[in-house]
């Protein structure tokens, strides 16, 4: 293939791209395993491995299934119609049941061989949050609950488990994904900030749905509903971190919660590597977020600490993101899922009115008044207080 101008996908699989339209050819391989986690693996591929047994290397029974070439066109024509169906069950070549899987809504590992690559339980995951409607088969989950218990998943890499999160946070029903991660036990391993959520109370009357875990899955499924972009669902993601470090002393109460998430979250993105724009717009969210919640009742000066806080006087691009994720924690509460969130456009017309403010001309008058460094900024900001101010919302 190389010959033929393929360019290959990685060094460890037989991956290729082809070298005009760049589409992928995967050839028939078996793998051994050597090492634990996810790269202890001798991958072999020759022409005398059958496509059966690189099916049955495949990580779920609906992802094992293939069609002759012959019958390859008209599947692909069918893609978008009621007959891509009738094209499968004619010429499948379904080893595994993996159509009665798919018809049936199952998430079903094809072989034991699932067992030696842990990024296959984030995988499962990710599946049931793409496909909310499908359930974990019993016997799946209990493979991946041994798998954890056997300390594979402590072997994943930052970077893979990062790449499937993020795919999972893009989903329909992100909260699918943290479930199910939960209910195997990986999420204590890779997210422990998140998994101790569960459990943690508060206040009902702020809170209906009370527990800590809930209100997070509520949140990030309102972030889906709501098409967020990828920073703003992972700032809903650690936005309440902070609430599981709070003494059971103290519950149902968090005071200070949000610095402590702020910290917590740090640690987080720098184990996993998440990119700088979601730490960043996520440890604006954590910190901000309930002074956010409150801004209606802030007068002009407080207002404008809040969005100097938030950065959004040099960075009013990132404000919308911040509030969509406020938004997001507001409705994602029992009983207020279509409730209008009323900081989002007021705030919006506070930084209009702070950012109308003429800082060149301010600073010109201020330096003939004889001023100079920090008092031209006092001039700055009282000018920027006062039209707000005169906002009168």
């Amino acid at each position: 293939m190389s010959k033929l101008g393929y360019t290959t996908v990685g060094k460890d699989f037989p991956v290729f791209l082809h070298p005009t339209s760049r589409e992928e050819y995967a050839l028939a391989r078996t793998e051994r395993k050597t090492a634990p986690g996810y790269k202890g693996f001798v991958v072999h591929a020759s022409p005398e491995v059958s496509l059966e047994e690189d099916l049955a290397r495949r990580d779920l029974t609906i992802n094992a299934m293939a069609l002759p070439e012959e019958h390859a066109k008209a599947f692909f024509e069918a893609l978008h119609s009621a007959d891509i169906e009738a094209v499968f069950q004619q010429h499948a070549i379904d080893p595994f049941h993996g159509l009665k899987d798919l018809n049936n809504k199952v998430l079903r590992h094809v072989t034991l061989a699932f067992r030696e690559d842990p990024v296959r339980i984030l995988r499962v995951a990710r599946f049931a949050a793409r496909f909310p409607d499908f359930q974990v088969a019993p016997e799946t989950m209990q493979l991946m609950q041994d798998m954890v218990q056997a300390g594979e998943v402590e072997h994943l890499v930052p970077e893979r488990v990062w790449q499937e999160l993020a795919k999972g946070l893009m989903t329909a029903k992100p909260s699918r994904m943290f479930e199910v991660l939960k209910e195997c036990g990986a999420l204590k391993v890779l997210l422990p900030e998140v998994n101790r959520l569960w459990g943690v109370p508060q206040r009902a009357e702020y809170h209906p749905e009370i527990d800590t875990g809930v209100h997070l899955m509520m949140v990030l499924d309102m972030s889906a509903q709501l098409k967020a972009s990828l920073p703003v669902r992972v700032a809903c993601l650690m936005h309440d971190l902070g609430k599981g470090t709070t003494p059971k002393e103290e519950w149902p109460r968090h005071i200070a919660h949000e610095q402590r998430s702020a910290k917590l979250l740090q640690q987080v993105c720098e184990r996993l590597r998440i990119p700088v724009e979601c730490k960043e717009l996520s440890d604006v969210v954590a910190r901000e977020h309930g002074n956010i919640h409150r801004s209606q009742d802030l007068n002009p000066a407080a207002l404008l600490r809040l969005l100097e806080r938030c950065d959004a006087i040099r960075k009013p691009e990132r404000m919308p993101d911040i509030l969509l994720a406020c938004e997001c924690d507001a409705r994602g509460r029992k009983g207020f899922e279509n409730e209008a969130y009323g900081p989002s456009a007021r705030l919006q017309e506070v930084l209009k009115a702070a950012l109308s403010v003429v800082t060149a001309g301010i600073a010109e008058q201020a330096q003939k008044q004889g001023l100079s460094g920090p008092a031209v900024g006092e001039k700055i900001h009282a000018a920027r207080v006062s039209a707000i101010d005169q906002l009168k919302v």
